[in-house]
């Protein structure tokens, strides 16, 4: 059997793969400028325990906890995140206001739990 090829089908997924890759090659740069900060959390505090941003900048915080199930809350910032031991887990915070802005285990943890917190400031 003998099979003809469509050339305007052929040219339009062509042009599609390349619109495709185009735009991954967009995102990879665009993600490629975003600040990552790892946060270490352990009983009872979090490493780094105060994280600073400019205002109008996007970082990735990769969260970790050393030892048992934690969590991370920071309100100002509408974020929330479970952090399982041995696990890293990716939030992503655009800090569009200047000030301090608290941040907490939101997971009890044991008798040091209400002591674990930090600052997220934003100048």
């Amino acid at each position: 059997m003998k099979y003809q090829i469509n050339h305007k089908r052929r040219s339009l997924l062509i042009g599609t793969i390349s619109i495709s890759v185009g735009g991954l090659a967009q995102i990879a740069v665009a993600q490629s400028t975003v600040r990552v900060i790892k946060v270490m959390a352990q009983r009872f505090h979090y490493t780094p325990d105060r994280i600073e941003i400019k205002q109008g900048e996007t970082v990735v915080l990769e969260l970790t906890s050393l030892d048992v199930p934690m969590g991370f809350n920071a309100p100002a910032f509408k974020l929330r995140a479970n952090v399982l031991p041995e696990e890293t887990v990716r939030v992503q915070i655009t800090a569009d206001k200047a000030g301090e802005f608290d941040f907490f285990c939101d997971v009890f943890c044991g008798s040091g739990h209400a002591n674990m917190r930090g600052k997220i400031v934003v100048s």
